[in-house]
């Protein structure tokens, strides 16, 4: 079976910044789920983005990120010793 080639990724960086969240509202049916990406100001939370995706790619999401999460941990366990 053939590899699918990787995608190249290009971004803007002056309009695509990185976002710091503090929480995240998970809100799921049988059609997707939705991530209210939110950051506490004062005593405000205010949603800075949402995401919506198919049940299918929040499984694979949740896959790659325990994945990617368990590779680091050990590394970033160092750093901060």
């Amino acid at each position: 079976m053939a590899t699918e080639p990787k995608p190249t990724i290009n971004i803007n960086l002056d309009t695509t910044p990185i976002l710091y969240t503090d929480r995240i509202f998970i809100t799921i049916n049988q059609f997707g789920v939705v991530f209210d990406v939110t950051q506490k100001t004062g005593n405000q939370t205010r949603i800075i983005t949402r995401i919506g995706m198919s049940r299918e790619h929040a499984k694979k999401l949740t896959t790659d990120l325990g994945k990617l999460l368990a590779v680091t941990e050990s590394d970033t366990k160092t750093k901060q010793n």
